[in-house]
């Protein structure tokens, strides 16, 4: 077959989208090889994928590029929790740390020809000042200035800068909203699988998703396309929080803001969900994208609106009640008692 098709690097392929990305773009007729590049190996059947065991934040990764004469990459190793990472500096230092030296290895790669970024609308960020849809063009109503957002906001400065500096190269920079589906774990679906979901008295977020298949689908279509450019890309429609919690069945207590820090400071330490100061801000307002350009420029129509995607992540979960209402109620009755004194200990 000789020299047809791509050769596509993958990194963060020892998680399970980048994994079946990697494996799902491997079997596209337009593409000859695919390398797939983390810390660890993945777990799990990788299929046709060469997998190369290397750090991105090290130099080493230029010289990967240049022996494999890639000439796509897919950047899918920012993440967004912690405690896979071991602990928020290391995270921080895998996302942009990594980014900044796998950028520089495509700098010195002169047959590059396409870089593909999955990134993430976190980086609008989510305050009572925000437009009721935010475009690409866009900037966040409050800079983010901590965690995984103030990452992708860093990581995307640096990916523009490689664009000025290397025009020759195709950049497509897919914001996907938060992705749910039975496989996923991430923040927000650790929250959702909770057996009492805790909600932000006051307040009812505006909620977009993109399915896992979807996050796949428009992956595969940017790495075929001559698209480049900035994309917002989420499921049809919006779901209020109050929605998507009773389409769960599971109970919910609402809570002033300052005590949903507080029990997500629990359920962190319990590993059970990860509540940053960014995760309370975009449970109190939600966020809304406009998905005007990746339509009508990308080309793209995710096969799940954002309902449906909701539904199919809620679908094998069970309701919860019994032991889970009497936790609620007696959150309740601390919540309502003045003095939380008294004798219902």
């Amino acid at each position: 077959m000789g020299s047809v098709g791509k050769v596509v690097l993958v990194t963060g392929v020892s998680r399970d989208l980048g994994r079946r990305f990697a494996r799902s773009i491997a079997a596209d007729p337009g593409v000859r090889r695919v390398i797939g590049v983390d810390v660890v190996p993945p777990r799990g059947d990788i299929g046709e994928v060469s997998f190369v065991r290397a750090d991105i934040r090290n130099p080493v990764i230029a010289k990967v590029i240049a022996k494999e004469d890639v000439d796509t990459v897919v950047h899918m190793s920012v993440i967004s929790t912690p405690g896979t990472a071991g602990g928020r500096n290391t995270m921080k230092e895998l996302n942009v740390i990594g980014t900044m030296q796998l950028l520089a290895a495509c700098q010195k790669a002169p047959g590059l020809q396409h870089l593909v970024v999955k990134s993430s609308t976190t980086v609008y960020g989510a305050s009572n000042r925000d437009p009721a849809m935010f475009t690409e063009d866009m900037e966040p109503r409050r800079a983010p200035t901590s965690g995984y957002a103030k990452d992708v906001a860093e990581v995307e400065g640096y990916v523009r800068g490689f664009a000025r500096r290397r025009s020759d190269v195709r950049v497509t920079m897919l914001r996907a909203a938060n992705v749910l589906g039975p496989q996923v774990s991430s923040p927000v679906a650790s929250y959702f699988r909770l057996p009492v979901i805790p909600t932000v008295l006051g307040y009812d977020a505006r909620l977009q998703f993109l399915h896992e298949h979807d996050l796949l689908g428009v992956l595969t279509h940017a790495v075929s396309s001559d698209v480049a450019g900035t994309f917002n890309v989420a499921g049809d429609g919006i779901l209020m929080l109050s929605q998507a919690v009773r389409r769960l069945r599971r109970p919910s207590v609402r809570m002033p803001g300052f005590m949903v820090g507080n029990v997500g400071s629990t359920l962190r330490s319990a590993r059970v969900a990860d509540f940053s100061p960014e995760q309370l801000a975009f449970l109190t307002y939600g966020r809304g994208v406009d998905t005007t350009r990746m339509r009508e420029v990308l080309g793209f129509e995710p096969a799940y609106t954002t309902a449906e995607t909701f539904a199919d992540f809620g679908a094998p979960l069970p309701p919860t009640g019994g032991h889970a209402d009497r936790i609620l109620a007696s959150v309740e009755r601390q919540l309502t008692t003045p003095s939380s004194g008294g004798d219902h200990g």
